[in-house]
């Protein structure tokens, strides 16, 4: 396990040891994602502190592996564009360097964290559609034709931003776009470092298994969340920012409308995606690279978030600020129909529940700025 020791690997090792399995961490505890001291690690984790770019260190870690789940990787949209080098680094070069030490170590099985950010916008329908009318917390249609939207918008100009115009627009007709469940046979459009980095990943790990006859599921996580998040990162989820927010005494800062959409996922049920998949490598066929949403298939937005965390944790109200960052998409939800049907997994953690639970659960230490 790479990133065994960041929020979303924590946690998938917790499941793993329940489920029986040995587990060895790989994880540079980088002073931007972990506080100055480690957390404290099961006793039964055989834990090596290294990075998944040091390729002897990585050669090391694999030895007696059966399969890998790589979880390491510099997340989050970043601050600007000087971030680029480390993305490329952190994820591409140390995807790179992991799957060649696999390569040389013989070892055929692995399980990648990916993320919606490699569809960049999401699906729309023209106005006339019925898809995507669904008002928010209502479970969508995870019908087979979720992936049929008709429109993929451009990305967003900063003029109509500027003018709160937040929906993409039907270039023909004029009419805001309405919003649909977003397939993995849907086009990739990654729009910006990090998610053509995680794109680049995908790519990787689909070459090395059609070179090595190696068993490849890329996880695609739409906005994950749930006890143990960081705090006062840039590179965080919205969910902790928000959250980091409320423990300061500060309002949560809404941008844009409050209203674009997504799939909040806890971070329990990425945890049991993770299982499935790596059961899913053993009975896959070689050479073969398959890529799965993981979403709860529930629409909420924004605004919903920060609203129930804020009543959940007795915090100030929001304040839907009208600010934007041009690499964020509108509205990108999840149809997870394949994970559900070809591996076996269902949601377990309602939103209520899980931002119940996240609203008065601690948060990590505040990492280095």
């Amino acid at each position: 396990m790479t990133g065994g020791a960041g929020f979303i690997g924590s946690v998938i090792v917790e499941a793993a040891l329940a489920d029986g399995w040995s587990v060895r961490v790989l994880d540079s505890l980088r002073p931007d994602v972990h506080a100055a001291d480690a957390r404290s690690m099961d006793a039964r984790i055989d834990f090596r502190r290294e990075d998944v770019t040091d390729a002897a260190a990585v050669a090391d870690a694999l030895q007696g592996v059966s399969v890998v789940c790589h979880q390491a990787a510099k997340v989050g949209l970043g601050v600007d564009f000087l971030d680029a080098p480390d993305y490329v680094a952190s994820n591409e070069l140390g995807t790179a360097i992991l799957l060649a030490a696999m390569t040389r170590a013989g070892i055929g099985r692995l399980v990648l964290a990916s993320s919606m950010v490699v569809y960049g916008e999401g699906s729309y329908r023209r106005a006339s559609g019925t898809e995507g009318n669904a008002t928010s917390g209502t479970r969508v249609p995870a019908a087979s034709d979720a992936g049929s939207a008709n429109v993929r918008p451009p990305a967003r100009r900063q003029s109509d931003l500027v003018a709160g115009r937040f929906d993409p627009v039907d270039a023909a007709t004029g009419l805001a776009l309405l919003p649909a469940l977003i397939s993995e046979d849907d086009p990739l459009d990654p729009r910006n470092v990090y998610a053509s980095s995680k794109l680049s990943q995908e790519y990787l790990a689909a070459s090395w298994a059609r070179t090595t006859g190696g068993r490849a599921i890329a996880l695609r996580y739409h906005n994950v969340y749930g006890p143990g998040m960081p705090q006062n990162t840039p590179y965080a989820g919205v969910a902790s920012l928000f959250r980091s927010a409320i423990e300061r005494g500060e309002a949560p800062r809404v941008f844009e409308d409050g209203r674009q959409r997504r799939d909040f996922v806890h971070v329990a049920d990425v945890a049991a995606a993770n299982l499935a998949a790596i059961g899913r490598t053993t009975d896959a066929e070689p050479s073969s690279f398959r890529a799965y949403n993981v979403g709860s298939g529930t629409v909420h937005t924004i605004g919903d978030l920060a609203e129930a965390l804020s009543r959940f944790s007795g915090g100030l109200p929001p304040v839907v600020t009208g600010e934007f960052r041009l690499g964020d998409v509108r509205h990108i939800t999840a149809s997870n129909e394949r994970l559900c049907t070809e591996l076996g997994w269902q949601p377990s953690v309602s939103f209520e529940e899980g931002v119940r639970e996240f609203a008065a659960a601690p948060l990590r230490e505040a990492v280095t700025p």
